[in-house]
């Protein structure tokens, strides 16, 4: 009786130990691909996200029309770009859009009045706060349908940056910015604390004695040749 019991209990000590090497291993490969996650959105999210916010546009769409489309091929005449697919190359093809803006909110905007007073002229317009994005989201084509020269003169909705005044954009959202911010900082950073925390507990010595019960349960070698000979 006692031997089953005995073999019972170093059974459930060995799924313990087994579930908690596993539980181990995740909790490791979380941690670490959480560290690259991390690394990856700095670039592509947490940057671009701190520069719109640092730009502060204002939240209100004002009014555009373009004033220039130019389409360009070659690294040399595309030393800029309205739209970019892809953040991380140079382009070799390019739209360079030009517009007027006026602070005149866009939904207040009188289709009749065509002596507006322009607030600032001629300058370059981009399709979000990065100037570049990767598709579906971005597609530089239908942007260029959108806003090319054909629509030359037509009045449409757009973004000013309050601290650069001549910086344009057509997409630009403060709560969408915030939150992918937020979340872009949050969860990897959570996901290593709770990870490396957990494995600390554990393993780290002085975290406490429940990192040390299982071994505390199998008898050494002298005990059990004592307990054997009386």
């Amino acid at each position: 009786m006692a031997d089953t019991s005995k073999k019972k209990e170093l059974s459930l000590i060995s799924v313990a130990e087994s579930a908690k090497f596993y539980t181990s291993l995740c909790l490791g490969t979380t941690a670490i691909l959480s560290v690259f996650a991390f690394l990856f959105l700095i670039p592509f999210v947490v940057d671009p996200s701190i520069s719109s916010l640092m730009a502060d546009y204002d939240p209100q769409p004002v009014t555009c029309v373009v004033t220039q489309h130019v389409y360009a091929e070659g690294l040399r005449n595309c030393s800029w770009s309205s739209c970019r697919e892809g953040c991380t190359k140079e382009a070799t093809r390019c739209h360079q859009i030009h517009v007027n803006y006026s602070k005149i909110p866009f939904r207040d905007w009188n289709y009749s009045n065509h002596s507006v007073e322009w607030d600032i002229v001629n300058t370059k317009m981009f399709i979000n706060a990065e100037g570049c994005g990767y598709p579906p989201s971005v597609n530089c084509t239908e942007f260029a349908k959108q806003y090319g020269h054909h629509t030359r003169g037509i009045p449409f909705p757009c973004y000013y940056s309050k601290v650069y005044p001549e910086m344009v954009v057509v997409r630009y959202s403060w709560d969408d910015t915030l939150r992918q911010l937020i979340l872009s900082l949050a969860i990897p950073n959570l996901l290593f604390a709770a990870s490396i925390g957990v494995l600390s507990y554990w393993y780290c010595p002085g975290c406490g004695r429940s990192c040390h019960k299982y071994m505390h349960r199998f008898p050494a070698e002298d005990e059990e040749h004592f307990n054997d000979t009386y």
